[in-house]
């Protein structure tokens, strides 16, 4: 399924892992948001469970192998082009998670990662849903 343009919504799977009170982030290489810093994550494959499919793109984004928390949040990111037609529609499934091994480093379709304290995000240019997510998450790690 074409991911500009697309018939359907696309189901976007991500985590917000943290290691140490840093949270795992990564700079988009390709779009939508190219060179926007965001969570790990990326496009379901057919067939995949939705945490089959968070452990696969978070291994292959970043190295990293994680241990799932928790669902924290299901976000609509809708992207319309000037005439107003939706040229993304993602369904995004958010789960809390925990780094369990491997060093990050920039993989698949990741610019750059780094670990990044909650009181640094500001300075990251995020999307508002990103910053809600990554707070929301903090429920899991108590």
């Amino acid at each position: 399924m074409p991911r500009e343009y697309p018939p359907n919504p696309l189901v976007g799977l991500g985590a917000i892992v943290w290691k140490d009170g840093r949270v795992l982030m990564v700079q988009r290489g390709n779009p939508p948001r190219a060179g926007i810093w965001s969570l790990p994550g990326g496009a379901q494959h057919l067939g995949e469970t939705v945490q089959a499919g968070i452990h696969r793109e978070i291994a292959e984004e970043t190295g990293v192998t994680i241990e799932l928390l928790g669902l924290v949040d299901v976000i609509d990111s809708v992207q319309h082009d000037a005439a107003g037609r939706v040229l993304y529609h993602y369904t995004i499934i958010d789960f809390a998670a925990r780094w369990v091994a491997g060093e990050a480093v920039a993989g698949d379709d990741a610019a750059a990662v780094a670990w990044v304290a909650p009181a640094d995000l500001h300075r990251m240019d995020l999307w508002d849903e990103t910053i809600r997510v990554i707070e929301k998450s903090r429920e899991w790690l108590a």
